[in-house]
């Protein structure tokens, strides 16, 4: 019966025979980001969103396994937008907590991946200009990407709706990752989301995208 399934779908089943989704620890403590992130807002963020959805995916997991044993199709179409939704948050906050480290730790990327974004966007000034002004222009919920695209070699930025994975959704491999949903940002900027796009650039933790480039490539 899996066979018969979306790919995506058939994966997470298989994932999920294996061990569910669980919330990971973060690398660094709740104030560890101030004041660019309050340690309010990462407590809550990490232990109520994120958990969330990592609750509502293993739900939903456990009843698409048990409706393909059953052969049921109809119940696994309809489990798919939660899977897609959840597994989507879980993905996109994993490697949202990744990418960001203490102020302290921040410093300009260096080797292939500076030099990428030189080729790429004309400078690390530009690169940040350009993914911060679209993801301000997010509509709603959503998330913006530095992203690399295997095809063509080159980095890209991307902009997605509500928890929809980037390499899902559009082929590109994470690099950074920027959450505007409102509860990322809203105890601490209001409803002023371009303040807190153009702050995050304080917190982000370059050396894990250098990790995850050089990985990709």
């Amino acid at each position: 019966m899996i066979r018969s399934l979306s790919r995506p779908v058939a994966r997470a089943l298989q994932k999920r025979a294996m061990s569910g989704a669980s919330l990971p620890a973060l690398p660094y403590a709740y104030d560890a980001l101030e004041p660019t992130i309050s340690s309010t807002i990462m407590e809550i963020h990490h232990t109520k969103h994120h958990q969330t959805y990592v609750t509502n995916l293993n739900a939903a997991l456990e009843k698409a396994e048990a409706a393909s044993k059953s052969g049921d199709a109809s119940a696994l179409i309809a489990l798919a937008p939660a899977i897609k939704f959840n597994g989507g948050g879980h993905i996109n906050h994993t490697l949202f907590w990744e990418n960001l480290c203490p102020a302290s730790e921040s410093s300009p990327p260096t080797g292939a991946l500076a030099a990428a974004i030189e080729a790429d966007f004309g400078s690390f000034d530009a690169m940040k200009s350009q993914m911060s002004a679209q993801t301000v222009a997010v509509q709603g919920s959503g998330w913006g990407w530095l992203g690399y695209n295997p095809s063509s070699g080159s980095l890209e930025i991307a902009t997605c709706s509500n928890q929809d994975p980037l390499a899902a959704t559009t082929g590109l491999v994470p690099i950074v990752g920027i959450d505007v949903w409102e509860h990322a940002y809203y105890l601490d900027y209001k409803n002023v989301r371009p303040d807190y796009v153009g702050a995050i650039w304080d917190v982000i933790d370059w050396k894990c995208a250098e990790r995850r480039f050089e990985a990709a490539k």
